[in-house]
Parts: C-alpha cells; structure tokens; sequence
C-alpha cells in the first residue's frame, strides 16, 4: 500500500476507537452466487444463480465508496465465472481501482486460472490436504494448486474454513503455503453453522486446540495472516458483534458485517476470524492494534 493509504487508515483507526464512531472501512460486492462447486460446507451457492450486471455493480461500488469504504472484496459465488458481455472479473477490479478503493480483494476457489495481476489480494480456498479438501469440495485440490502455481502474480493468500472434516490439516496448509512461490499467506475461518451445516461446527475445545497449533506455527514463523491477540475471543464467540465498520452489499441491499446477520443465532456462532480481529480492533483493543499493523503491514 501507499504511504497516503496507511496515513488514512490511521486517521480512520483513530475516529473510530477514540471517538466510538461506526463508519464503515470495509466493503464486499456478492457478483452473483453462481458457482461451479457444491461445498459441503458451504449454504449461500447458486441460490439464485443470477449474475448482477455491470451496471449494478458498479453502482453498489459507488455506494459503498460513498459511505466511506476502502477496502474491498469482490465474492460469489465465483467470481471467475462472472461475465457481463466481454467483461469480467478482472474488468470489476480495473474500475474499482480507478475509483478509489486503496485494497481490492478476490475471493475465488481457485479452479478457474487466475490470471489477475491488477487485484491487491487474490483469496484462494484450499480446505486441507489433498485427501481432506476434496472431501469437502469434491475432486479440484490439484487444479487449484495447478492454478496457484501458474498464477501471473505473487497476490495469493490461501484461505481455509475450519470445520470437523479438516481441523487435522490445518499444519499442512500452513507448509503448502510456506512453500508455493506465489502464495503470501494463509488465513483461516472457523465453519459458521448455518442451519444445514451445523453438524461441521467445531466445539469449544476443539477450536483451542486449533488456536493452539496455529499460534505455534505462527510463532514458528509460518505466514500467517490472522491475529493470534483475537484468538482468546473466537474460542468462546466472546467477541462483540456485529462489526459495524464492515458491510456487505447484494444488488443494491446492504447489510452490517455479514450476510449471515439475518439469521437468528449465527452472530453468536459467528467463526469469522476477520470479524472478532476488525471488531476489537475498532474499538481501540491496543494489543490486537499493535499485531494488526505488524501483520498486515507485512502481507498487504
């Protein structure tokens, strides 16, 4: 990032720890829930299947723009598969560069080639060793690592979401991002139970031992994105929410941290580790401020 991009992240860090303001900093676009996987994790693909034309989405990148927002990511669905005539993906990022967005982030599953130098961050899921993660979202672990390894742009963090099938591999996914060239780092999720995952959620102790082993290898020097300080709060979903600097915006209709808000008791489940980090960390938790800098300053 630029010198003026961090100069206006602090001004922000300061309105809002300091002064109790609620301005959003945060932004994610859904493109459309289209997708070419069926997760087991995962309840919010292909719902609709519709993709948003350009048009609406550039306007809900105005919106959030206007509200304040500079960093965004764009989600599915898959991305990848978004079109609208001859544009794309890597189109939306391109516009949204010029508008203004200091970070712009893609969350993708990888399967598609990534060919996306001008995005900031590219987030690829990879849930696992070869064996756990197809488990989960069918035969495509080594199209994705195909797909990473071929990537035209050192702007890859992987991205895995916790759950009962791969809370084993979590170390693996840590070597395999230590070890791939165009990967920068790995961030974790645990699994938010949706009423028709909730057999994936993971106890409390459970989570512990998973906290455990990451701080360690954290420690050990493994890059890795999230806040080992944010940790103690997502064991025991003891973190406030929800987390009013973050919104998420679908055809025009915003929500507050998440799309998962409107469901009755997934706040309280909440396995977002983003949301527990941007939470405490907007509210002037200086432990958790002080890591925050030190980590994104060296992967963003």
């Amino acid at each position: 990032m630029k010198a003026s991009s961090y100069w206006y992240l602090a001004n922000f860090w300061i309105k809002t720890a300091l002064f109790k303001k609620k301005d959003p900093i945060i932004g994610s676009i859904i493109i459309t829930d289209r997708c070419n996987l069926r997760c087991k994790h995962c309840s919010v693909n292909n719902i609709t299947e519709i993709m948003y034309p350009y048009t609406q989405i550039k306007k809900d990148m105005q919106t959030l723009y206007d509200l304040g927002v500079r960093i965004l990511f764009l989600y599915g669905g898959e991305p990848f598969l978004w079109k609208d005539g001859d544009l794309t993906v890597r189109d939306l990022v391109v516009v949204a560069k010029k508008m203004g967005f200091m970070i712009v982030t893609v969350v993708t599953n990888g399967t598609f080639p990534i060919i996306l130098p001008e995005a900031d961050l590219i987030l690829v899921s990879l849930d696992g060793d070869k064996e756990r993660h197809n488990a989960i979202r069918g035969n495509t672990y080594d199209t994705i690592m195909a797909n990473v390894k071929n990537a035209n742009a050192k702007n890859i963090c992987l991205y895995m979401a916790i759950n009962k099938i791969n809370k084993d591999a979590v170390r693996e996914v840590c070597r395999i991002t230590n070890e791939t060239e165009n990967v920068k780092a790995v961030s974790f999720n645990f699994h938010t139970p949706y009423p028709d995952t909730k057999e994936l959620l993971l106890s409390v102790e459970e989570k512990r031992a998973v906290c455990e082993q990451i701080s360690q290898m954290k420690d050990e020097g493994f890059p890795i994105f999230n806040l080992k300080s944010a940790f103690p709060y997502l064991i025991n979903n003891s973190f406030p929410t929800p987390c009013h600097q973050s919104l998420i915006i679908e055809n025009g209709k915003i929500s507050v941290c998440g799309r998962c808000i409107d469901e009755p008791g997934l706040c309280e489940a909440c396995g977002y580790f983003f949301a527990a980090e941007y939470t405490l960390l907007f509210k002037g938790n200086l432990k958790i401020t002080l890591e925050a800098l030190k980590t994104y300053s060296k992967y963003i």
